[in-house]
């Protein structure tokens, strides 16, 4: 059964707008915090992957590629802990995603979270949670909205 969505960005405005006053905020943070538009790209497209929003997929590798992220990266980044291509800072904030996104266990998040922090400073780690929040919120809506990929 293929039930229409309502598109709630749409149909809640004000609310949409504020999300994205949020995004506004964060990717001032994250800049001002000393991370790259690479790193947070990188974010963004993980997390959108994880959540398997399309039309994000789409928006954020468009962004990646713009900002510097090679395609070795991008095609392989759902196996990054399995290649070279990703230093320790990008390793550090691509675990800080995967844990915000998917909720692990306490002691999984914990040893992730600790092994993030050695590379991170206090101000680039809250940047890129904040980054990995801000982009499954806008997964989840785009997704539950069953927004398109156009041809």
């Amino acid at each position: 059964m293929d039930t229409p969505h309502v598109h709630i960005d749409k149909q809640t405005p004000d609310a949409y707008r504020a999300m994205v006053s949020v995004a506004t905020a964060v990717t001032k943070s994250a800049r001002e915090a000393g991370l790259s538009r690479t790193l947070t790209e990188l974010v963004n497209v993980r997390v959108s992957q994880l959540n398997g929003c399309p039309s994000c997929l789409e928006v954020h590798h468009a962004r990646a590629r713009a900002a510097g992220v090679t395609e070795k990266q991008l095609a392989t980044l759902s196996v990054w802990r399995d290649t070279e291509l990703f230093d320790a800072r990008e390793q550090a904030a691509l675990r800080l995603a995967e844990i915000t996104t998917t909720l692990p266990d306490h002691d999984t998040a914990e040893r992730e979270y600790a092994r993030a922090r050695e590379a991170l400073t206090d101000d680039e780690l809250s940047a890129v949670i904040w980054v990995a929040t801000a982009i499954n919120a806008f997964n989840r809506v785009s997704i539950l909205s069953r927004h398109l990929v156009r041809p």
